[in-house]
């Protein structure tokens, strides 16, 4: 069970990194701190193409996967398995 753990561990890194880097490919919608520092300027947050909305779908699916693997490995550490 330690090799499930490790490999647990790892793909929980992986889809940590994979996430951020979704979020952080997301367009603004103002309003934020983007807009303090001249970033809502050139945003159009009218539209959402295609692109978007299948970014959106694959932050999601690997949300899902990160939190999945979060509370199997809190189960895994609870009942000492592994």
């Amino acid at each position: 069970m330690t090799i499930l753990k490790i490999a647990l561990e790892i793909v929980v890194v992986i889809a940590s990194i994979l996430l951020t880097l979704l979020i952080l490919m997301h367009k603004g919608k103002g309003g934020g701190l983007s807009d303090m520092f001249g970033g809502g300027i050139s945003s159009n947050a009218g539209t959402s193409g295609v692109a978007e909305k299948n970014l959106n779908r694959l932050t999601i699916v690997v949300a899902l996967i990160w939190v999945a693997i979060i509370i199997a490995l809190s189960l895994m550490a609870k009942y000492h398995i592994g």
